[in-house]
């Protein structure tokens, strides 16, 4: 793919996911320095692998957001939070992921995380405390082979 669409198809992806006022914000603050980071960012994340077939933007969303929790990436985290919504991305689900993500990158990742969703969820008006988050809609796993759980 030439370059340019390669940029093109980038920038449409990363907006799809942060926002165009996000995008826009980082273009008016981006320096020589940093441009060239930005570009690549552009091209090899947003266009290579976010726009790849395999999964959808909320699953790359979701996997994004285990990955950040367990790397802890707070600044990077907060971001892709308010993304996660932006893509249909439920709080519940949300909360799943970091939950799950505990359990593999340890508590004090899992608190990090739960801290700084709570506070981007808050800042979207979000009740954090509404029927939507203490139901469970999914069926109950099926058992695994032994008959217990899968795990």
């Amino acid at each position: 793919m030439p370059p340019d669409e390669l940029h093109r198809r980038g920038e449409s992806v990363r907006r799809a996911v942060l926002g165009d006022d996000h995008v826009d914000r980082a273009e008016v603050t981006a320096t020589a320095f940093n441009a060239p980071f930005h570009e690549y960012l552009t091209r090899s994340a947003w266009a290579q692998v976010w726009a790849r077939p395999g999964l959808d933007l909320r699953t790359r969303s979701l996997v994004t957001l285990a990955l950040l929790t367990a790397l802890r990436c707070e600044d990077e985290l907060a971001m892709h939070v308010a993304a996660a919504i932006r893509l249909g991305v439920t709080p519940a689900q949300i909360r799943e992921v970091l939950l799950h993500s505990s359990v593999y990158a340890g508590a004090p990742a899992g608190n990090a995380a739960f801290a700084i969703a709570q506070r981007v969820l808050a800042g979207l008006g979000t009740d954090l405390d509404g029927a939507q988050l203490h139901s469970d809609p999914r069926p109950a796993e099926p058992a695994g082979p032994d008959g217990g759980a899968g795990g």
